[in-house]
């Protein structure tokens, strides 16, 4: 098949690029890039509201992976005038040049906060934390009427759509979109929500501030009491998944999650790479963001079942892996994860509960502590280590250059 993936100069489509090719697919890139950003060999630079441009690149393509995105910045009208519009039009000459199949890259923030059951009630999908629990150090939901503390649950693709920030806006604008498109052209549209992406050269969220941050020496910072609850899925697993979607082509408009299946805490992720690195402790800081998810990790089943995809690397190899130092070895390489991977089942994810006695505040650990330190069990009752910062007062860590999103790239989250 003939291949054309927006973003091939990012982080996900560079990958996906070779990958597809691998696979014996022909390919086109296109990609923004920034200014002074080099072209890679196979790469066009070509802004995706150009549809002049778009037009000739897009005569006898099968499929679109449409990766292109801004993925952070502190303006809506950024968002809006390169997702939205870029997807619109992108959409538009693909009707007109015939194209049957879309393969889109969502984000599990489209879902803004998780889904939560409680002992007797459920599934329930909560709205914002109470500054007043946070500022007490509760991180936890809490039951509206009864004020018991809710259990997390996985989140399946038909959970409500109700992002809170300006890139899951956008995403959900592109799902919109692309469903409307898929609709009026009798075309098929599978909507990859990736969940946070890892991997070399991977330098923004969470886990870009916590490599940053070892590579300077200094504890990787923890907001809240690091109990947060999230899944995040290897570059090499999130191109497979995009493979099998351009050579599956389910039919109709598809959202699948794109997980490891294996969810996380912060501070395990934290701690894990610090003790690959070698490096200080994490520290938590008890800050927070009114308007963070507490706990949000997703349900990958239907993605098994869908594309016969199963994530292939585990966050604990995968995440110690990124962050150990580099050392110079003659030995091979970890093979990649292949294009279709058919497994059993993963496992059924853990279910995080919570009790005012045993609440899994991760301890506090002060620049200097022991880098040998063990990852810890977070469901082990620990004591309360809240350092408050006042209410919504969170200062985000300084992130290096790299970290910052370019127009065109394939980041996801």
């Amino acid at each position: 098949m003939r291949v054309l993936v927006t973003g091939a100069a990012g982080f996900v489509g560079a990958r996906l690029r070779r990958a597809l090719a691998a696979a014996g697919h022909e390919v086109v890139g296109v990609d923004l890039l920034g200014p002074d950003g080099e072209v890679p060999d196979g790469v066009s630079r070509v802004d995706v509201r150009d549809a002049d441009a778009l037009e000739p690149l897009l005569r006898g393509i099968d499929t679109v992976c449409h990766l292109a995105a801004v993925t952070s910045g502190p303006e809506s009208a950024v968002f809006a005038a390169h997702n939205d519009l870029g997807t619109a039009v992108l959409l538009d000459v693909m009707g007109r040049a015939k194209v049957r199949h879309l393969v889109l890259a969502s984000s599990i923030v489209v879902y803004g906060e998780g889904r939560y059951r409680g002992m007797n009630s459920g599934p329930i999908y909560p709205g914002l934390r109470r500054r007043a629990d946070l500022d007490r150090g509760m991180f936890d939901h809490l039951a509206p009427r009864t004020g018991e503390l809710l259990i997390w649950e996985p989140v399946t693709e038909d959970a409500p759509l109700r992002p809170r920030g300006f890139y899951g806006a956008s995403k959900l604008a592109q799902e919109n979109y692309a469903l409307a498109w898929g609709l009026a052209n009798g075309a098929a549209v599978t909507a990859l929500r990736y969940h946070n992406g890892y991997g070399e050269g991977a330098r923004s969220g969470f886990i870009g501030n916590f490599l940053a941050a070892l590579d300077q020496g200094r504890p990787p910072l923890v907001d809240e009491d690091g109990g947060q609850v999230r899944d995040v899925v290897h570059v090499d697993d999130i191109v497979a998944a995009t493979v099998a979607a351009v050579d599956r082509r389910p039919p109709g408009f598809v959202p699948l999650n794109i997980a490891s299946g294996h969810p996380i805490t912060m501070w395990e992720v934290a701690s894990i790479m610090a003790k690959a690195r070698g490096g200080p402790a994490p520290v938590v800081t008890g800050r927070y963001l009114l308007a963070d998810a507490r706990h949000l990790a997703a349900d990958p089943e239907r993605a098994r079942r869908t594309l016969g995809f199963t994530a292939r690397i585990p966050p604990i190899h995968g995440l110690a892996e990124l962050a150990a130092p580099a050392v110079e070895t003659t030995t091979p390489q970890r093979e990649p994860a292949p294009l279709h991977v058919r497994a059993a089942p993963p496992p059924t994810a853990p279910q995080h509960q919570v009790h005012p006695e045993t609440r899994p505040a991760a301890p506090i650990a002060r620049p200097g502590s022991r880098p040998d330190a063990p990852v810890p069990n977070v469901n082990a009752p620990r004591p309360e280590p809240m350092i408050h910062a006042g209410p919504n007062t969170r200062t985000p860590a300084p992130q290096p250059e790299s970290a910052k999103p370019e127009a065109g790239a394939g980041s996801p989250i």
